[in-house]
Parts: C-alpha cells; structure tokens; sequence
C-alpha cells in the first residue's frame, strides 16, 4: 500500500484505506425547492447549501485491498475524513455511497480488479 501521508482519504469509519488512483473534488449546490428562472428569464439560484461529492477509483487492488475499500465504504452512512480543496486541509463529514462498480479481469495472470469506482456524496 502506498504512503497513507499521500491519502487523500485518511480514514472511513476509522478504517483506513488504500490511496485512490483517482480522487475527484466537487461542490455541489443544493437549491431551493422554488428556485428557477421567472418569465424574465432571470435565474434566482436560492442557494440554501452546499455539498461535497468526490468520485473514487482504484485500479489494480488486490482481493485484499478490494474488500478493506468494498467493507469500509458498506455502511448506509460513514463518516470520511478527507482532503478538501476549498478548505486546504483535511476534514471530516458524514457521506453515503452512491453505487458501486467493480471490473474483474483474467484473475490466473495474476490482475485481481481491474477497477473498483464510486461517489461519495455529503449528507
């Protein structure tokens, strides 16, 4: 396992897991239910939050590693502490997991995943 300092996942669930090949930052906006755009064609945004998605990819893990990633992002709610890019430092919040997908190829050569992919979205 790579070093965990490189991690933008320190932990899930107090679980720490192998570094992502692909970590994706996003923030989202959540609107108000009357947001829109009137017959002006003005948008009125009404912005009430703002939530964090990462997409996660790991490529090439091991029966191991797949289940440590699989287990530990199971739970219907999991509290993450991860790298967040508008902060610049790591925090912690409470995310679900949208679904997720596993490639498996030629298991005999050796190439346990080919890739294991997910979101992560903020509650």
């Amino acid at each position: 396992m790579p070093n965990q300092a490189y991690n933008p996942i320190q932990s899930v669930g107090g679980t720490v897991v192998p570094v992502p090949s692909k970590y994706d930052w996003k923030l989202s906006d959540v609107s108000a239910a009357d947001a829109g755009r009137t017959e002006d064609a003005l948008m009125h945004k009404m912005r009430i939050a703002q939530k964090v998605h990462i997409e996660l990819e790991w490529q090439n893990v091991s029966d191991v590693d797949a289940r440590t990633i699989l287990t530990a992002f199971n739970p219907e709610y999991i509290n993450v502490n991860y790298y967040d890019f508008k902060a610049m430092s790591f925090q912690t919040k409470r995310f679900y997991v949208g679904d997720r997908s596993v490639s498996a190829y030629n298991r005999t050569a050796g190439m346990e995943y080919s890739t294991i992919s997910f979101n992560i979205i903020e509650r």
